[in-house]
């Protein structure tokens, strides 16, 4: 292993990066179960899948390469269906802290819409989806920390901890998005489309807020997901607005097929405290508002802000990649312009099963490809305690963040490099 010098990029093995305390802010819960147990629970509740083995599944669903984000997105429905399932949605949200915790990441942020998973028509509704989620996260959280060593000491692993960040949809179809959208669409037939979209991101927000206020679930944020092209995020500024002003921290689905307006927008109409994807902020090539004459500009200001500001980026590289062929490879990501412009990127795994990686894998693209010292990798790790969306208060917060960086070190010394 090389140590950092100005001539050599620093090299860091897998098995360093596993034992390195990690956060993973941008996870979707439907897009990040394990192969086995969506077969499994498939069998369970009735629902037909493409195959009935890994390999099948591997091969039609679930690919190493995608064309575009279409066909990425197609596995979703099947994980959907059957997660509407109180038993199956415990049992994926339990597995997926564990497989978390198992390559030494020890803060996750679950995201998923709730109102896919709600069958009002068989009883599941908003609160048990939360609670069915949050037993599974709750059971894998009590597990480790009663397992494991874990404390405020030299050398002891810091706690498991989870947030939990439900996202709107932008968009949904009269017919076959949910059970639940498609009764709405039924309630509300005298409303326009977009009228009944936002009522329903209005109605997930407010028994967001409702859960924690009352029962103390770990809901810490609000997101929004789904189609960025023509369902821009100012359409949501209600929702948003309700998210701000009742203290919900507020993430936002931006610049991932859509321009870098989309992620002025969003910083500026829906507060968000961090950006999902935020690929397109150096890609001016992409900005289609005709007002803004001069696209590297325009880039290059934003880019200044955004790091100024200190407003986190949930980077997704395989998924990147996977959505949006035309990157090409990895050297091509635009991470390499958010390490430039010193902004701060969390590396996440966006959904672990879909992409086929692990938070691990995604450090490891990152440390392979891009020359990131291992003072630069800590600020890395330490954004993803920094600007989590911890579910306690800031004193708790900064203390969790302080124990986690000096694990990290202590990892670093066990591994020559301090």
């Amino acid at each position: 292993m090389s140590h950092s010098s100005s001539s050599a990029p620093t090299t860091y093995s897998l098995d360093f990066i596993r034992e390195m305390p990690k956060a993973d802010l941008h996870l979707h819960l439907d897009g990040s179960l394990r192969m086995e147990s969506l077969i499994e629970m498939a069998k369970r509740s009735g629902v037909e899948l493409p195959a009935t083995t890994v390999e099948g599944l591997k091969e039609l669903v679930f690919k190493d390469s995608y064309q575009n984000l279409g066909e990425y997105l197609n596995g979703f429905q099947y994980t959907c269906a059957v997660l509407r399932n109180l038993e199956n949605m415990e049992q994926a949200a339990y597995e997926l802290a564990v497989d978390n915790q198992d390559e030494g990441v020890n803060y996750i942020e679950v995201r998923f819409a709730p109102q896919l998973l709600m069958d009002p028509a068989n009883g599941i509704g908003f609160d048990d989806v939360m609670h069915a989620v949050n037993n599974g996260l709750q059971r894998a959280k009590d597990e480790y920390n009663q397992r494991h060593d874990v404390g405020f000491g030299d050398g002891l692993k810091p706690p498991f901890e989870y947030g939990i960040i439900n996202c709107a949809m932008r968009m949904f179809g009269k017919k076959g998005f949910s059970p639940y959208y498609t009764q709405l669409f039924q309630l509300l037939s005298d409303h326009d489309d977009m009228a009944v979209i936002k009522a329903a991101a209005m109605e997930m927000i407010r028994a967001s807020v409702r859960l924690r206020d009352d029962e103390g679930m770990p809901i810490v944020g609000l997101d929004i997901a789904g189609q960025e092209n023509g369902y821009p995020a100012h359409k949501f500024k209600e929702v948003y607005e309700y998210a701000h002003q009742n203290f919900l921290l507020k993430t936002v689905h931006a610049g991932e097929a859509y321009g870098a307006e989309s992620i002025f927008e969003a910083l500026t109409q829906c507060y968000a405290d961090r950006l999902g994807h935020g690929y397109s902020l150096f890609s001016p090539e992409m900005i289609e508002d005709p007002s803004i004459t001069d696209k590297e500009a325009y880039s290059q200001h934003l880019a200044s802000f955004i790091a100024d500001r200190r407003i986190a980026v949930e980077v997704c590289l395989t998924s990147n990649l996977q959505t949006n062929p035309a990157i090409g490879g990895i050297k091509n990501h635009n991470f390499r312009h958010m390490l430039e412009n010193r902004i701060a990127t969390v590396i996440c795994t966006d959904n672990r099963l879909v992409s086929s990686t692990t938070l691990s894998d995604e450090y490891k693209l990152a440390l392979d490809n891009f020359p990131v010292p291992l003072k630069r990798l800590k600020d890395m790790v330490a954004y993803g305690f920094k600007k989590n969306f911890f579910p306690g208060t800031y004193v708790e917060k900064r203390a969790y963040a302080k124990h986690t960086l000096q694990y990290f070190d202590h990892i670093a010394r066990k591994y020559g490099f301090i």
